[in-house]
């Protein structure tokens, strides 16, 4: 048993690092509204089929595909009036967000490999993908992007 003194210095450490947990794991806040308006802002529509994982069915939806001349773009998937998927980087941030908002993710730096939003501008830039990713032509500005291990599949093609 701790006696009172050996007590208070255990409930001291554990509040000091408790503070200093808390302190280092600040959350960063949503990313703001893009103006894909804005100058320097390269927008392209088109149709896609998104197939979430192996076990879950096609979903055929509109594409907005967004980019800039600092690296920044946009992803969102669409089906009217719902907008399913939307993946963004920004000034360094990445958030992905499905159907409604309710499942959100944010970060710094690289954003995760496991979604396929996140693999997209770089497959249709002619750069690295992540393991387990493969993309395609398949037809004049139409592509397939899938991730083998999940089934994950993107497939569709973007209007220049």
């Amino acid at each position: 048993m701790l006696t009172t003194e050996k007590g208070r210095q255990v409930c001291f450490a554990s509040g000091i690092l408790l503070l200093l947990l808390c302190a280092a794991c600040r959350s960063l806040p949503p990313l703001p509204p893009a103006d894909l308006f804005a100058p320097g802002w390269h927008m392209q529509q088109g149709q896609a089929i998104w197939k979430p994982s192996k076990s879950r069915p096609e979903l055929a939806g509109e594409l907005l595909f967004a980019t800039n001349s600092t690296g920044d773009f946009v992803a969102q998937f669409s089906k009217s009036p719902f907008t399913l998927a939307t993946a963004r980087i920004m000034n360094g941030q990445w958030q992905i967000e499905f159907g409604d908002g309710k499942h959100e993710w944010h970060g710094r730096g690289e954003p995760p490999s496991r979604f396929v939003w996140f693999q997209l501008p770089r497959a249709l830039a002619g750069g690295n993908l992540a393991r387990d990713w493969r993309f395609e032509h398949v037809a004049t500005n139409s592509w397939r992007l899938e991730n083998q291990r999940t089934g994950e599949l993107l497939e569709g093609h973007i209007n220049p």
